[in-house]
This record gives C-alpha cells, structure tokens and sequence, in this order.
C-alpha cells in the first residue's frame, strides 16, 4: 500500500511538471553584446554597445563589472571593479541596463566590506534587501535644516575650541604620521551610547593599517553601530574610486530612517589619486597637477550629501569628516584647497606638535569650524569662551620668548598659563574624555586653577580633577545636555571642586584659591 501511495504521489508530480512545461512560452528578448578591443590597468577599452548609457555598469566574463565612463561615438571607457587579469582583447561585454547600487540596511551593522558589498570579515555573505545607487543627488536646500546639535567627538581641544556639529562637514587634514586616522577613530568610539551610527570608508589602505583600525573598533566594542567598507591599495583603482560614493550611500540610507549617521572618507587624497589615473588611461585632459579638470566636482558632489533633514523627512543627519594628506606642511596645495572650500571648516594637524609630544597635534590657530560653534552646548562657550584667545596670545608669546628677551610679570604669566592650557588639551589615542570631565577641567583652566601646577605634574593633577567630576549632581550634569546657559552658582559649584581636587598640587592653596575667585 505503501508503495502504490507512493507511485501516485510521483505521478502527480511528473504530471504537473509537464503541464508546466507544455504551458511555458519562451520569450525571445534582445540584448546588446560588445567586444573588448584593449585593456590596460584598471580600464577596458569596449566597442559594440551603441545604446550603452553614461554610469552604467557592464559585465565582463567572469563575473567583472565594470563602469561605462567614457560614452564615446566608436568606443567606450570602462572603469573595470574586479580582478581583470584574465580579460582579453576580444572578450564579450554585456549591458546590464542598470547603475552601480549597493545593499543598505541594518544588516550592514558590525561588518566590513567593500564597494561592492562583498564581504571581507569571513561572516558570510550580506542578507540585506534594499539596494541604493551610488550616485545620489545631494539633498535639496529646502529640505534641509540647520545645524544646532552637537557631534562630541570626546577630545577637549575639538570639543572646546572647533566643535562639530551634526550635518557638518569639517575636513582633517596634515601630513603623513600625524594622527589623523586617529582623530576619526576617536570619535567614532566617542559615539557609543549616544544613538549615532557610523560608517568608516577606508581608501586605498594597506592592509595592515586596515586591521589595526577594525582591531580597535572591536575590541572597543564600537563595531555594533559601524559599517566599514574598505578598499586596500591593491585593489583596481575603479573600487577605490567608488568607495566613497557607495559608503555615502549606505550613511545615507541610515539618515533617511531619522537616525544621526558619521561617516569619515580615510582618506579622499587616495581618492583623487585613483580618479587621476583612470582619468589619465582614459585620456581624458589632464589639468593642474596632472588632475581632470573636474576634480573639484567629484569631491564637492560628494561632500554635499552630509546635511542634516527637516524634522518633516525624518530629521536625520550625516556628518561627514573627510581627511586629506598634505605634503611638507602645503595646506595651500591643488586637493587641499579644494576640500577647504567644500567643507564648513578643518581640523589641521601639525607636525611640529606631534614632534614634540602634543596629542592630539591639533593647530588651534590653523584649525576653524565654521559651523558648529552654533551647535556647541551654551555650557562649553561659557567654559571655554576665552581660551581660544589667551592660547593664541601664548603661542605668539613664546615665539617671541625663544630669542631671550626679558619678558615683564604680565608676559610671563601668559606663558604659563598657555603652557597649562596645552599641558590640559592633551590627550592619549583611544581614551574620550565625557563631558562632565571636559567641563571641570576647563572652567579650572579659565579660572587659572591649573597655574601654580608645575609642568611635570599636569597630568596627575587633570587626572585629579576629571574624577573630581564624578561628584557633580546629576542636576547639574543633566542641565550640560541642554541650551541653558551654565549659572553663576554651577560654576563656582564645580570650580570649587575642581580647586579642592588641585589642592595638593598647588604649593600656595590659599593665595591661587583667591585668584581663582577673582577670575
């Protein structure tokens, strides 16, 4: 019995399977087919497509696609995204009739991939349905809000004295080995807790510095709001050029869902490089400094994305913190200008700071922020308001004090307290200061508390006065979240306790507690 059950369930599926054959009716569909007729590094040169449009992709044997760049009356230029090795004059090229695009979604959270949304953390492949095109036009100016909330980014030099604010694009830039992946690595770990999402772009990386960063995303436990998406210096330079677009893209579709997103470009020097050299394989003209002549374009529509929406859209914000590498100090140079005049602001890196030990080596007098001081908490103006200046005073100062001048009591005075305002806005890599802590220390440094300090005992005594700020009332901590201004009775309420912190680092207690007041 058995077995006849068996038989007439076999039957019944042999006799569907032919009724849906003797139903289905092939369908004939036309679809262009070209041919490769050169290839070089990075690029195919590709003839017999005549209807093939500008940006679209084309598949090469093997599964390679490839970006139709140059749409010209005989041949096309294509942008190769893969392994080309094994592609020959003569190969066949197909359309796709589509644009490049990339997964987007929660399912990116926590893993590194690349342009194409391959994986590259050996987790499997990206369960994610929703697909995006790289190329996005940035949004509308009446679709945008502006810039009131803050982006903490844990380092007080950035915090106090050239804040960034959510939406914001402010650039960092320096020569090589100054730190300043490890200002964007900062804030990225800055950001736990605080509901903002992240997307580190890497491009054109080695592959060691690669890992570092995701070693020390990880082991900070930053990769649970992080996507990384990562192209190393031995990639076609096709994927290193649409790394940032695809990254901005992924950003974007966390934006658009009402979340604040960061997204860092490290770093678009690598970027300009690669869209030089195809350019130049290309043959299109090349411009100043050997760039096409639209490279200001290829940054600025980029950097256009980062803005923050209406509340009516959602009231999400991509803050963009793009970096660039200088040569020999040249801020002035061809790609450097360009990125200045896009961005809201830079954060410049010096590398005499960092020869002489000053960390985060962030050039106060250099460095602007053209935005966010609109979206810097009432509390940080309060406490930081003259900083900026009577810093500047002292570096001017001690220029000047090199050459062995006698300086007045007035002068002196200055210059110590702008070495303890340097001694204070240093900081170790991978260690956020909250804001609290941040607070404490700068309204001791407005109120002169640290000046009496001698130099070598700095760090103990802000060490001493950031777990002081562990006995602020959570009042008190709650109202530095808000637009209110700081009132006269916190401020002296957390000056005293900064002063009771320093007490034992200040050989004349009293007399610096008095000057302390009259600040």
């Amino acid at each position: 019995m058995a077995t006849e059950g068996l038989q007439q369930v076999f039957d019944s599926a042999f006799a569907g399977m032919r009724e849906a054959r003797e139903r289905f009716t092939p369908r004939l569909a036309v679809r262009e087919a070209g041919r490769i007729t050169s290839i070089a590094t990075g690029i195919a040169k590709v003839s017999g497509l005549p209807g093939v449009g500008f940006d679209e992709l084309v598949e090469f044997p093997g599964g390679v696609l490839g970006i139709a760049f140059n749409v010209d009356a005989d041949e096309i230029g294509v942008v190769l995204l893969g392994e080309y090795w094994h592609l020959h004059a003569g190969d066949e090229v197909r359309r796709t009739g589509r644009v490049m695009d990339v997964a987007v979604g929660g399912e990116l959270l926590g893993r590194v991939i690349d342009p194409l949304g391959r994986p590259l953390d050996g987790k499997g492949a990206v369960a994610s349905g929703k697909r995006l095109p790289i190329e996005r036009a940035a949004p509308h100016i009446m679709d945008r809000a502006p810039v009131t909330v803050p982006l903490q980014t844990g380092l007080k030099v950035i915090d106090a004295l050239i804040p960034v604010g959510r939406g914001q694009r402010e650039l960092i830039l320096g020569d090589r080995q100054t730190g300043k992946t490890a200002i964007a690595i900062d804030t990225i770990l800055n950001q736990r807790g605080k509901d903002v999402l992240c997307v580190y772009c890497a491009i054109g990386q080695r592959a060691s510095a690669v890992a570092k960063s995701v070693a020390t995303l990880r082991e900070k436990g930053a990769m649970d709001y992080t996507v990384l998406v990562v192209t190393e210096g031995n990639d076609p330079p096709g994927l290193a050029f649409i790394a940032p677009y695809a990254a901005t893209s992924i950003a974007e579709s966390f934006m658009e869902a009402g979340r604040d997103v960061l997204i860092v470009y490290d770093d678009l020097t690598h970027h300009a490089r690669a869209y030089r050299e195809l350019s130049l394989l290309l043959r299109r003209p090349p411009g100043r400094e050997a760039f096409p002549g639209d490279i200001f374009y290829i940054h600025a529509r980029l950097l256009e994305r980062a803005t923050r929406l209406r509340k009516e859209l959602g009231g999400g914000s991509l803050t963009a913190l793009p970096i660039i590498e200088t040569e020999a100090q040249n801020i002035s140079a061809y790609i450097p200008t360009n990125l200045i005049s896009i961005t809201d602001g830079q954060i410049y890196l010096s590398p005499s700071l960092f020869e002489l030990g000053v960390l985060p080596a962030v050039d106060v007098g250099k460095s602007v922020s053209r935005v966010g001081g609109k979206a810097q908490r009432a509390v940080y103006r309060a406490a930081a308001g003259d900083l900026k200046l009577a810093y500047a005073q002292f570096e001017e100062l001690e220029t000047f004090a090199r050459f062995g001048a006698r300086l007045d009591e007035n002068t002196r005075a200055i210059i110590v307290h702008g070495q303890r305002i340097r001694a204070c806005l240093k900081q170790p890599e991978f260690a956020p200061v909250p804001v609290p802590a941040q607070i404490a220390i700068l309204l001791a440094l407005t109120a002169k508390l640290f000046d009496p300090v001698p130099l070598e005992q700095m760090q103990e005594a802000e060490q001493a006065v950031r777990e002081a700020a562990g006995k602020i009332p959570d009042e008190v901590c709650a109202r530095f979240e808000s637009a209110d201004k700081l009132s006269d009775a916190d401020r002296e309420l957390i000056v005293e306790i900064a002063r009771r912190s320093l007490a034992a680092f200040q050989p004349g207690a009293e007399a610096s507690s008095g000057r302390g007041d009259r600040s």
